[in-house]
């Protein structure tokens, strides 16, 4: 087999396996995803395959459908309250990549070390970790959020400590927070399961989701209410970047350190 043909492989699945998974997708009766975001997911997924193979594509096909299916939690009251996500909880393109977008980048960075300078060896185990806790971050701030908002019993706003209404910007609650470092654990728990990250790993990515969704909430009590690019996606955007961040702190720390 020539190795344009073994190059090419990989991404010949990522389009046959895409175009099947989100046809089914787009067939379902519950609606997942909006017309546009389908095609943005799919670009997303080939990406991931074409980049990681099936493991990355395990790890993000698993957040999708269990973000999706927690967002439907309490659905009917969390509209009559006002709080649900727009449109039932179907993904549209800026739900997508406000999710995805900085697992993406670690997807193509990977892709890309052959081709440039660098320690591939050192890198490349941080891309992953980055990949992982990106996707344990946003996991945990969607359970937690979700959860929240559904069951939360008191609620009180990260800033102040003041009791405020479930969904109001910046609020959390015990039974969200759990719900969200539950979460995370199950992502990191996939990622170290498929070989993606090591066993400590899995500890640095709930530790990175948990920093990084508290920061979250602080952004949506304080500058999200005063600043209108701030979307919600935009903050989801951050909320992953920073998650991916502290993880790879951590980790470059710890060895430097020899703790691991």
């Amino acid at each position: 087999m020539s190795l344009s043909i073994y190059l090419l492989n990989p991404w010949i699945g990522a389009i046959a396996l895409n175009t099947l998974f989100l046809g089914l997708i787009g067939w379902s009766p519950k609606k997942l995803l909006t017309p546009t975001g389908i095609i943005h997911a799919w670009i997303l997924g080939v990406l991931i395959w074409g980049s990681l193979g099936w493991r990355g594509y395990l790890v993000v096909g698993c957040y999708f459908l269990v973000g999706s299916g927690v967002t439907r939690i309490g659905l009917a009251a969390k509209e009559a309250a006002g709080i649900a996500e727009k449109r039932s909880g179907a993904r549209g393109p800026e739900n997508v990549w406000g999710s995805a977008l900085v697992a993406a980048l670690c997807a193509l960075g990977i892709l890309l070390l052959p081709w440039l300078s660098l320690d591939a060896k050192t890198i490349a185990p941080l891309l992953l970790l980055a990949y992982i806790a990106s996707f344990s971050t946003k996991l945990a701030d969607t359970c937690a959020s979700e959860v929240g908002k559904a069951y939360g019993q008191r609620t009180f706003l990260i800033t102040t400590l003041q009791p405020v209404p479930r969904g109001t910007e910046g609020a959390v609650s015990l039974e969200g927070t759990l719900a969200g470092l539950v979460a995370a654990l199950a992502i990191a728990l996939l990622g170290w399961a498929v070989g993606m990250i090591t066993l400590p790993d899995i500890g640095i990515c709930v530790l990175a989701a948990f920093i990084a969704t508290n920061i979250e909430s602080v952004i949506g009590a304080t500058l999200q209410t005063q600043l209108h690019w701030l979307t919600n996606e935009m903050v989801n955007v951050l909320n992953t970047a920073i998650g991916a961040i502290v993880a790879v702190g951590i980790a470059w720390v710890g060895h430097q350190w020899g703790l691991f």
